[in-house]
């Protein structure tokens, strides 16, 4: 084969390392997701927001802090025509609330309740329902900085995980300080990690100079001794955190919501402050996050706007998915077919469009089969369909202007008018 005959072979592609399809037979799942948290956060009394799905880039590299792995790996950058430098959203936090100072919700009644169900993007190693490409549900709470705001954002996620079936969970949650009393924490930290950095991780020893909390978040195994006798953040924290944490707690207990402390929890974005939180099911490892985040009371000023409080959390629909298979969850299953329409005689398509058209119109589904193909084979079509009735029409029917309909569950015929099969295969 020449080069130019190899140049002129169609290539075969596949998805992109890190994305992947969703196809019908998974839709069930994606639109009783995406429905449920809709109905919850409504339920709540959060309302709709959608932001670009690419921001200026400064809205996410500013925010998220030196030493994450956003700023340092993850996030897809890219220049336009006219120069400007890009990036597509990484997370839904820091772009909404770039929306709350550009339009003014300040002189809404705060807080500000909102939510959004939206694909993000981040350059990360692929792993078992997080791609690279995945969707997301977020609900931001802004302008009010009392914890029972944290017990509610939490109590939304306890409610979306209950509205789906998904059990088996363990609730993770932590209080990380404020900038009042968490850099005298940091000091202790690096003065502790100083004489263990040829001990730690290489990805350590970066966070040691760059986002010394983070070093607590750490996996590696060769980490975790450090890990373990590291000093305790709680032990530094000031009376206005302690009496934060301690609110939050009540309210928590108010609701009945159950959780374990886990002083090692400090997420992986630098806005956090105060209240940090996971949900982790029972199935899985350090990874297995179902849902996630905290308090972020200083992100609308590193934005350019006034002292905001705000919470929040993200929870990808792609592991929620995943969980809801494995616990073999109930889903509501697409809507059979009211009626397949058998095409026996070319011909008389005109007629069985119309037949469908009239069917559709009364809120029914109808499924017209290709004509040219035998009335065994379109039975059969009909019936992997799980369509209730099939119209047949070939010559004699467009003669008599009346459809042979079929009950597909007992098999029996009559001639039906076009103007009265809506009314028959009506459920």
């Amino acid at each position: 084969m020449t080069d130019s005959e190899s140049a002129q072979k169609p290539q075969k592609f596949a998805a992109p390392r890190g994305t992947a399809d969703v196809l019908p037979d998974d839709w069930p799942y994606w639109r009783f997701v995406r429905d449920t948290a809709e109905r919850v956060c409504e339920a709540f009394g959060y309302r709709r927001i959608d932001t670009p799905v690419f921001e200026h880039a400064g809205v996410f590299l500013r925010t998220s802090g030196a030493g994450t792995d956003i700023v340092e790996k993850e996030v897809y950058l890219f220049e336009d025509r006219g120069g400007d430098r890009l990036a597509l959203r990484p997370e839904g936090t820091a772009n909404v609330m770039r929306a709350y100072i550009e339009h003014g919700m300040s002189s809404l009644p705060q807080p500000t309740r909102l939510y959004y169900i939206a694909q993000n993007f981040r350059y990360d190693r692929p792993q078992a329902g997080r791609y690279r490409q995945h969707t997301q549900l977020g609900v931001e709470a802004v302008g009010d900085a009392d914890a029972l705001l944290d017990a509610e954002v939490i109590d939304i996620l306890r409610t979306f995980f209950m509205e789906l079936g998904l059990r088996d969970y363990t609730i993770k949650l932590n209080t990380i300080g404020d900038p009042a009393c968490r850099p005298a924490y940091i000091e202790a930290l690096r003065s502790y990690y100083r004489p263990l950095l040829p001990q730690v991780c290489e990805d350590c020893r970066g966070r040691f100079e760059k986002n010394p909390l983070r070093l607590l978040d750490c996996k590696e195994e060769r980490c975790q001794p450090a890990i373990a006798g590291a000093p305790r953040l709680h032990d530094y924290l000031c009376q206005d955190c302690r009496d934060h944490f301690q609110r939050l707690r009540d309210c928590l207990a108010a609701l009945d919501i159950s959780y374990v402390i886990d002083e090692h929890l400090v997420r992986g974005l630098d806005y956090y402050t105060r209240t940090v939180f996971e949900f982790h099911p029972a199935v899985e490892g350090a990874q297995s996050s179902m849902g996630s985040g905290g308090r972020y009371d200083g992100l609308v000023e590193l934005l350019g706007g006034p002292p905001t409080p705000g919470v929040g959390f993200g929870s990808g629909f792609e592991r929620l998915i995943l969980n809801l298979k494995r616990q073999e969850a109930a889903v509501p299953a697409d809507p059979d077919p009211a009626l397949f329409i058998a095409l026996v005689a070319a011909e008389a398509a005109p007629l069985a469009l119309r037949l469908a058209d009239r069917v559709r119109s009364e809120g029914l589904q109808a499924v017209v089969g290709s004509p040219g193909r035998s009335l065994k084979t379109l039975l059969r079509h009909a019936d992997q369909k799980r369509a209730s009735y099939v119209a047949i029409i070939g010559r004699k029917e467009l003669e008599s202007g009346e459809v042979t309909l079929r009950a597909m569950l007992d098999h029996t015929e009559r001639s039906v008018a076009v103007e009265d099969v809506a009314d028959i295969v009506r459920p």
